[in-house]
């Protein structure tokens, strides 16, 4: 749990009253919080600051494509004999704010829909012969619950956020006095903004500014773009609220604070001198105060980046640092069991039953459950006792009325397939040995992958590149042949097959199928990822490549091939977070068996 700074409470409030006022030019806020008081009275004062005419939609995060995006409206189309498409969720809340509740479950996927729209600010459908664009603008609140630390908000999403708010140690009553002092501020005023406020013009940017925010935003690590903008549109808000015609120094430094320091990924170099020295945190701007101009004095100009940047610096929390060595970004690893993982499916598997639900994106209609859930229900209709909305003919009697809520779709259950990817150490003089075992765990393997139906990729690397000799496949005969030929020597191109391991593995999974990598090496690299020798720059971009690799969510093995135990293997495989086995003199039964136990 971080620290938080004294006015941790009073900048959430300043934060959501921004975002009420201008929700869609800010793009959203996140609040990292427990269900609780806490968060409940947060989320009260968002909903008392914005407008009562502000369309307002909760996203759950089972929504299917259809509901979210929009799509063929079956009963309405069965009912008017032509195609109608149904307004989606995204083009519902136009102009409004989307609720996100436990956003750090969400999928990428999801992710990725919700950030194009925010992007385009339109959606496009297209299918069953038809094709329209519906405009969509919104801003976004996600809330995080994070308990574990696999699970966080998507990063697509959070760029594209103003404000991240941490709740979770903020007490009570520190929350409700903030919100107090904040409307006495406004002299009690505690309606919403009205519709004329909602997208507010923002004074001129000048040079000064924009040097200053692009300096505070490169000393603290942080290479986004939209960052500096939503700090320019908060200082701008904070301006409006003191009527003043420019942007000055306190609407600069408290913007920068609020949206920049929780971005940080890097201590400035004075850091440690400013906490030696105890400087106090920058104060919020005073909302009462006289309208102040821009500096213009050169000295003053030059000052300005100084004090934006201080102001972000006090507002980071301690044990940053130690918090991004943790990498909370990285997805969680999904379970793989001896014929892939157990999924659900409503294409192919074994039945399972059905479930409530209209025939759409592939799923397959149940007739005789839909038959038999309208059965019960034939001479009520018949006899207009329920509102009539039949799906069959329009006049006259139908001697079977089917409706919305009568249809039932198939459900599966199947084991998506594994796909074994062996990465192979093929540098220095003990590679030939290696590559033997390698080819004879492969040649075991391929015997079970026949009655298991999973395949087996082959990625070696040398000298200065790493290959796919072998793509996934179940034929013994093109894996000894791929492998028989492969010389061995050279450097150690460590991070280059991280990579490569890592994209092989995510097209098995884009496929469907659950990649296994498994990595046979001493774990000392000593070529960089731009083919150059130097262990010192190979070690650095094995840590970056090993960063990237974790994103994938892939179960990982790392057998070390050295003759005693190498630290480099064992620091490889906590990297990677993967299970460390050392054997020294590994045969190919030996390797089999210990794959094995993860495939």
């Amino acid at each position: 749990m971080n620290s938080l700074t004294p006015n941790a409470a009073a900048d959430a409030v300043l934060a959501a009253a921004c975002f009420a006022q201008d929700p869609i030019g800010l793009g959203g806020i996140c609040v990292q919080a427990h269900a609780g008081s806490v968060r409940t009275r947060f989320i009260e004062f968002i909903q008392s600051r914005l407008r009562a005419d502000q369309p307002s939609r909760k996203l759950p995060l089972s929504i299917q494509d259809e509901r979210l995006l929009g799509g063929l409206d079956l009963v309405s189309t069965l009912q008017s004999g032509r195609p109608v498409l149904s307004q989606g969720l995204l083009a519902e809340v136009n102009g409004g704010v989307l609720w996100v509740a436990m956003a750090e479950r969400m999928g990428p996927a999801l992710a990725a829909r919700i950030a194009l729209a925010m992007d385009r600010g339109e959606i496009t459908v297209a299918r069953e012969g038809l094709a329209v664009t519906t405009p969509t603008a919104f801003g976004l609140v996600l809330l995080d619950e994070q308990v574990e630390e696999d699970e966080s908000v998507p990063a697509s999403l959070l760029d594209r956020l103003a404000f991240h708010i941490d709740l979770r140690a903020v007490p009570l009553s520190d929350l409700e006095e903030a919100i107090y002092f904040f409307q006495e501020s406004q002299d009690g005023d505690t309606s919403p903004p009205n519709a004329a406020c909602d997208r507010p013009a923002l004074p001129e940017l000048n040079d000064s500014l924009i040097a200053a925010f692009c300096t505070t935003a490169l000393a603290l690590g942080i290479d986004s773009l939209r960052a500096v903008m939503f700090t320019h549109r908060v200082a701008a808000l904070v301006c409006g609220w003191r009527s003043a015609s420019q942007i000055g120094q306190e609407d600069a430094a408290f913007a920068a604070r609020l949206v920049l320091a929780p971005r940080a990924t890097v201590l400035p170099a004075a850091e440690e001198q400013d906490s030696a020295q105890g400087s106090p945190p920058a104060e919020p701007p005073r909302l009462d105060s006289e309208s102040e101009q821009a500096p213009k004095d050169p000295q003053q100009l030059q000052a300005l980046d100084e004090v934006v940047l201080q102001a972000a610096k006090a507002a980071i929390p301690a044990g940053l640092l130690a918090q991004l060595l943790l990498d909370p970004n990285r997805l969680g690893r999904g379970g793989s069991g001896k014929s892939g993982a157990l999924k659900k499916s409503g294409l192919r598997g074994r039945p399972i039953g059905s479930q409530p639900g209209l025939p759409r994106s592939g799923a397959r209609l149940s007739l005789i459950d839909t038959l038999r859930a309208a059965a019960p229900w034939q001479r009520l209709r018949r006899r207009g006792q329920m509102p009539a909305r039949s799906l069959g003919r329009t006049a006259g009697p139908s001697p079977l009325q089917i409706r919305a809520e009568d249809f039932r779709i198939k459900r599966f259950k199947e084991r998506s397939e594994t796909t074994t990817i062996f990465v192979v150490d093929a540098s220095g003089s003990s590679a030939l040995h290696r590559l033997a075992e390698a080819k004879g765990a492969v040649e075991l393997l391929l015997a079970d992958c026949y009655v298991r139906r999973d395949q087996v990729a082959v990625i070696a690397f040398r000298h200065q590149q790493a290959e796919i000799i072998l793509p996934p496949t179940r034929s013994l005969v093109r894996a000894k042949r791929s492998l028989s030929g492969l010389p061995g020597g050279g450097g150690t191109p460590l991070a280059k097959a991280l990579q490569i391991s890592q994209l092989l593995a995510e097209s098995v999974k884009r496929r469907g199928g659950t990649p296994v990598v498994v990595m046979l090496t001493d774990g000392r690299a000593n070529i960089s990822l731009d083919g150059q020798p130097g262990r010192e720059q190979a070690r650095q971009d094995v840590a970056l490549a090993a960063q990237q690799f974790l994103v994938a969510g892939v179960s990982v093995m790392v057998i070390d091939t050295s003759p005693q135990p190498s630290a480099a293997a064992q620091e490889l495989s906590e990297q990677i977070r993967a299970r460390y086995l050392p054997l020294p003199h590994a045969g190919a039964a030996a390797v089999s068996q210990a794959v094995r136990t993860i495939v």
